[in-house]
């Protein structure tokens, strides 16, 4: 296991569609035991998909705090559920949050690991994090909410990032 770097907004895969992955094999189980080590290895983070460590695949992993780690490989949101205003802040624009709105709640499926189909319901930081995560496979970055650059406030380095 290796801690990738992490790619950092205007890099263009994070702009990128990700690709679907068409069979989990060792190059897709090392990718997520990589991106789970560079994901703990980040103070304040909750998740992290596969462009932003430069591999332009649907693999997301997502740690929030008293939960196990989620590993989801060509996630899809199903449905989305009510609406918030929430504090976001990502890996890839370090060092700002913006507020933007989000679901209560999502439901979200795909495959774990070992190919086996999954499906998650969840609420309020998960749900913000699965949302968050997804969209970057879709080139999307919660900056793209802000009605501008403006909108963004600086913050200390250990505050949380998505």
């Amino acid at each position: 296991m290796a801690v990738i770097p992490i790619r950092v907004f205007p890099e263009p895969v994070l702009r990128q569609k990700a690709k679907r992955v068409r069979t989990i094999d060792g190059s897709i189980q090392k990718l997520i035991d990589d991106m789970i080590e560079t994901m703990h290895a980040v103070p304040g983070r909750v998740g992290l998909a596969a462009p932003q460590v430069g591999v332009s695949l649907r693999v997301i992993v997502i740690g929030v705090p008293e939960e196990e780690d989620i590993i989801l490989v060509n996630p899809e949101i199903v449905q989305r559920t009510g609406e918030r205003l929430v504090d976001e802040g990502c890996l890839s624009i370090p060092g700002y949050i913006g507020e933007i709105k989000r679901a209560v709640s999502v439901k979200v499926k795909g495959r774990n690991r070992n190919g086996k189909e999954i499906r998650i319901t969840a609420n309020d930081l998960l749900a913000q994090a699965l949302e968050h995560e997804i969209e970057h496979l879709n080139g999307v970055l919660y900056i793209d909410y802000l009605e501008s650059m403006d909108k963004l406030h600086k913050i200390e380095p250990e505050e949380a990032q998505l």
